[in-house]
């Protein structure tokens, strides 16, 4: 599976979700990037996020943004 662009801006959102609480969530304010925007916008229609501008991740964010946080973690040693 190749990353591209939307793939990887999706990725990069996910990450900054906290996945010590799920009492915390996220917002993507309307001055981010546009990739940003449509990156949560996509993660919402996936079923990833509980809002189009992010709010608190789904059962699905969790276990996603868990192994995403783990990937990134790994990679960065």
């Amino acid at each position: 599976m190749a990353v591209d662009n939307q793939l990887l801006e999706e990725i990069k959102v996910l990450s900054l979700f906290p996945t010590d609480s799920l009492q915390e969530g996220l917002k993507i304010h309307s001055n981010a990037s546009d990739e940003a925007i449509n990156a949560a916008q996509r993660l919402f229609s996936k079923g990833i996020i509980s809002q189009e501008d992010g709010g608190y991740l789904t059962d699905l964010g969790v276990e996603l943004a868990n192994h995403t946080h783990h990937l990134l973690s790994a990679l960065a040693e």
